[in-house]
């Protein structure tokens, strides 16, 4: 008799009341019935939920599972048949080889752990300015607007050689493409502003280069429309999820006092501090995959054609890889976890955002000793999470300090 398969039968990214940091409840109740569920995508395409640890890592390993945007299913939407089309020239996360790596291999050594400790310097003077900024202006202060966007933004714009006067702009638009609240048209027209601004830049790169990554691949055989595709997909994942990193994990720290102040008096506890707030907090919550193939997968037959939801922040909370998995514990010892991925697609910017989070963090505890929430944690507003790709995050978080 076969074994007992659960099924999940409705998709919720809604986060229990009073527990902003844990996965929906969907998921977890899931995981609890072992690591892969059966799930009906809406249309009635049959698919499969991936929550357990080692079998994501087997998935993202296992170039039999297809990361091709127009394979790809919605979690909660019935497109009615359409059929989608590849990924535009350049955006290599949806992608499978050689495609993949016509865009991915020219950007690898421009992230190397080496030369992005490089940059740690220019890290902490943008740091600096934040909080100078901040301090000047006193508490109240929004963290997000004031501190935990600005860093990632200033940091992400110089590396592509953006101007100084165009930050803000890039900002806004990177905002309004990934505002799931706000009407698709609007979404269209701040796609289609950054894209046409990132031409712009593209030209003025190949008239003039300067010290930065995207005029180095100018030089090489990258096409404009190429080089455009590349430059949004860096600047959206650097942008958003660090930006919500360093919210959210203070937000995190603030409710833990105990693992804050931890991390405020032992700087040695940084790097290690860090790589538990990636496992537990996963921003880059959800991913999807497609099996090319018949493929076998925890005891099952994966069949071709079928798609796959991955989810990354039940695998960052598996017991059976995490000693009590829902505790944030800073002196936790081993990382392993799965929140920049795994395999060919794992994050290429993971080392940049750790050197921002490393510096960024103990900076801000240090400046503000007596940092707190400025409302009950309660009133703190999530961000929407609608589509399967949305990262995790908050609107806002309102903060204060003893001046």
């Amino acid at each position: 008799m076969a074994e007992f398969l659960h099924t999940v039968t409705t998709w919720s990214t809604a986060r229990r009341p009073g527990c902003p940091f844990d996965p929906p409840t969907e998921l977890l109740e899931a995981r609890r019935h072992g690591p892969l569920s059966r799930y009906t995508f809406p249309g009635g395409k049959a698919g499969w939920l991936v929550t357990g640890y080692d079998l994501i890592r087997t998935v993202l390993a296992d170039p039999r599972f297809s990361s091709r945007k127009e394979l790809m299913l919605h979690p909660t939407i019935d497109y009615g048949g359409i059929e989608f089309s590849p990924a535009p020239p350049g955006e290599f996360l949806f992608m499978d080889e050689p495609r993949h790596g016509r865009y991915r291999k020219p950007l690898m050594g421009k992230f190397t752990v080496r030369r992005i400790r490089l940059l740690a310097e220019r890290v902490e003077e943008i740091t600096a300015e934040q909080l100078d900024a901040m301090e000047k202006a006193g508490p109240p202060a929004d963290l997000v607007t004031a501190f935990a966007k600005p860093v990632p933004t200033i940091m992400m714009c110089g590396l592509l050689g953006v101007e100084h006067g165009d930050r803000d702009f890039f900002q806004e638009q990177v905002d309004a493409f990934r505002n799931v609240e706000a009407p698709r048209e609007d979404l269209m027209a701040a796609y289609t502003a950054t894209q046409e601004h990132l031409a712009e830049l593209v030209a003025a790169k190949r008239a003039r280069p300067t010290d930065d990554v995207l005029s180095d691949l100018t030089g090489g055989d990258l096409t404009d429309e190429e080089l455009v595709g590349i430059a949004l997909i860096l600047l959206a994942a650097g942008l958003d999820t660090t930006t919500n990193m360093l919210a959210l994990g203070t937000f995190a720290l603030l409710r833990n006092p105990g693992q804050l102040a931890a991390l405020r008096d032992d700087p040695e506890l940084t790097d290690q501090a860090v790589e538990e707030l990636l496992r537990y907090l996963s921003v880059g919550k959800t991913f999807m995959r497609t099996a090319l193939e018949d493929v076998e997968l925890g005891g099952r037959t994966i069949r071709a054609g079928s798609p796959l939801i991955l989810s990354y922040n039940t695998a960052n909370r598996d017991p059976e890889r995490f000693a009590d998995p829902h505790v944030l514990d800073l002196h936790r010892k081993g990382g392993g976890h799965l929140a920049f991925g795994h395999g060919i697609h794992q994050c290429l910017g993971q080392q940049l955002a750790r050197v921002q989070m490393r510096v960024a963090f103990p900076a801000l505890l240090n400046r503000f000793p007596t940092l707190r929430l400025a409302v009950p944690a309660e009133e703190i507003v999530l961000r929407p999470e609608v589509d399967i790709a949305d990262v995790h995050g908050v609107k806002s978080l309102p903060v204060t300090w003893d001046a």
